[in-house]
């Protein structure tokens, strides 16, 4: 690891004080840093990269701040096998699971290769309209479509591998990856699923029926939504960063994405380790 990405998120004032410290410790160690503008601009540097750019100029991205900044990222690595390292700044941060104080014993693993990784799935979807594809998109989490502000309850058609599932009325869908599991999907009632298992969850959002739970499919199946709702705004919405305004009758593919993200897990940690930290399991 002789370049390391440091990407920070803007207006957190504890990144400068982090930054501060961080980079000399870095260049102490014969590793040089590459920041994005924003992130040099919070050390006052000037000849900051691209956000876009900085996977294809460095071995490791070191992600300063909750989840929704790390969702960012992942979305612009992609095909790129450089690995992420995430430490949370924020609140919850399922996927930023590195505290503040262990970030220099977590970089010194990777340093001496003993660290350990964990392989995410991506989300591909593309919005298809009268037969063409007019949006393609990937998530990290999840991809949903729900209703406007305003407007009454969406109608949506699901089918699986080319075979009719069910036509519902709700306030929206959520379309899980395990990584996603712990976010909104966990919120509209869904399962938590273990982050390397090879599955997609379908999440109601308050369907206007009883009988519609979550579902669990393989990772390998192709969905189909189509909006049926002629007079209603709905909306696709990847990460929730990332948006696109749907039409009556434009059908939404989703399915698993051929590329992977590899995140850099804490030294000494497990996963439910993390659940009983992050949701107070067993706390009274």
């Amino acid at each position: 690891m002789k370049r390391i990405g440091i990407i920070a998120k803007p207006h957190k004032p504890e990144a400068r004080a982090i930054l501060q410290e961080l980079l000399p410790w870095l260049e102490s160690r014969g590793v040089e840093s590459v920041l994005d503008e924003d992130t040099a601009g919070l050390t006052g540097r000037s000849g900051g990269q691209p956000k876009a750019d900085l996977p294809g100029l460095v071995d490791l991205l070191l992600v300063l701040g909750g989840d929704g900044t790390l969702l960012s990222v992942a979305r612009l690595v992609r095909a790129r096998d450089v690995p992420i390292l995430g430490i949370n700044l924020g609140g919850l941060g399922f996927l930023t699971e590195v505290t503040l104080e262990e970030i220099y014993p977590t970089l010194d693993a990777v340093f001496q290769g003993t660290y350990g990784v964990t392989q995410r799935i991506l989300l591909s979807a593309a919005v298809r309209r009268q037969g063409e594809r007019i949006g393609e998109y990937i998530a990290l989490n999840d991809a949903v479509i729900n209703k406007g502000a305003l407007a009454r309850m969406i109608e949506l058609e699901i089918h699986i591998d080319g075979q009719y599932v069910t036509t519902f009325r709700a306030d929206g869908l959520i379309l899980s990856t395990p990584t996603g599991s712990t976010a909104y999907c966990l919120a509209a009632g869904g399962p938590i699923v273990y982050p390397t298992l090879r599955a997609l969850v379908l999440a109601p959002i308050c369907p206007h029926m009883l009988t519609f739970r979550p579902l669990v499919i393989p990772d390998a199946a192709k969905v189909e939504i189509v909006q049926t709702s002629a007079d209603e705004n709905a909306y696709l919405t990847l990460d929730g960063q990332v948006g696109f305004t749907l039409r009556h009758r434009d059908v939404i593919e989703v399915g698993r994405s051929d590329h992977t993200i590899t995140l850099i897990k804490a030294p000494g940690k497990n996963y439910f380790q993390i659940l009983r930290a992050k949701l107070k399991w067993g706390e009274r």
